[in-house]
């Protein structure tokens, strides 16, 4: 098994267990704070993870250029733009939807990559692709009777086309992470992947820092009022961000957000088997669709 696989999938899980954390999270603080615990109290795990690959491991330092600082900003900011648009669907009623739809980004992905980098995915792919992301679909429609009409409205829904515009920037940022990774010449795909991660988060921390003390100062106040359970959500967002960058470092963007897909059946194996929630024939379908999309792209 390649290791973008495994990594892949921990951070899916990871992605996961951040999501409920900032869900929860979003009743207590505003939009704006609920992204930005995700950085302000992950960026210092992802410091210690570069300290700890060069003191303890003996990797070496990467030598910092123009072109990885320009990639470096536009996915950070990407990133936080999409996590805002991530975080504002948890007030809305239809929360599944929107995340379904987010999870169209392995196609967006795949688009942006060709047009900034070039990049070229095989036929078989594709189909895998498509395949997975009709099963996302499947499932954000599974609660509405199954008819065109009902699947032109989830479509174009509000929290849809946020869903959809959320997944937009989220692959705009992936193709970013991964062209300033590749920038970098480094001892290897690791260390230039957590070096990424570090200047990233920390850019991110200081843009938000500025733009809540300009905005709402207060948020500030509650962020650090709420430090245990946003201190989870950094935790699990960084360990997150450094499986996602090291992914995305040894392989092209759109196979590794396509594989990313399978956080939806953790979710659903979480609802069934912990919350003995119902799940219906159309989720299922939807579910079964994801895995096939992912069996074939490992495949082919």
């Amino acid at each position: 098994m390649e290791l973008w696989i495994p990594i892949t999938i921990a951070a899916a899980f990871l992605q996961n267990l951040r999501s409920a954390l900032q869900k929860h999270l979003q009743g207590k603080l505003g939009t704006r704070g609920a992204s930005f615990v995700r950085f302000g109290y992950g960026f210092p795990l992802a410091i210690l993870y570069v300290v700890v690959l060069h003191w303890g491991v003996g990797l070496g330092f990467p030598t910092l250029n123009g072109r990885f600082a320009f990639w470096a900003v536009v996915g950070g900011l990407a990133q936080i733009f999409a996590t805002m648009l991530l975080v504002y669907l948890f007030s809305l009623r239809n929360f599944a939807v929107g995340t379904a739809y987010s999870k169209t980004e392995p196609v967006q992905a795949a688009i942006f990559g060709f047009v900034l980098l070039g990049e070229r995915i095989t036929f078989g792919a594709v189909i895998a692709i498509v395949v997975g992301v009709i099963g996302v679909m499947l499932i954000s429609i599974a609660r509405a009777p199954l008819s065109w009409r009902n699947t032109f409205a989830a479509l174009t829904s509000r929290t849809a086309l946020i869903g959809i515009a959320s997944g937009a920037v989220f692959g705009v940022s992936a193709v970013a992470y991964r062209s300033a990774s590749l920038s970098l010449d480094g001892p290897g795909p690791i260390m230039n992947a957590a070096v990424t991660l570090a200047c990233v988060t920390t850019f991110q921390t200081a843009f938000m820092l500025v733009w809540m003390l300009w905005k709402d100062k207060n948020e500030i106040v509650q962020v650090l009022r709420s430090w245990r359970s946003s201190a989870l959500v950094g935790i699990a967002g960084v360990l997150g961000s450094a499986c996602w960058f090291t992914a995305m470092s040894l392989q092209q963007v759109a196979y590794v957000r396509a594989l990313g897909q399978i956080e939806l059946v953790f979710t659903f194996m979480a609802s069934y088997f912990l919350f003995h929630e119902r799940v219906n024939r159309t989720e299922v379908v939807g579910c079964l669709l994801i895995v096939c999309g992912i069996l074939g792209l490992l495949f082919w």
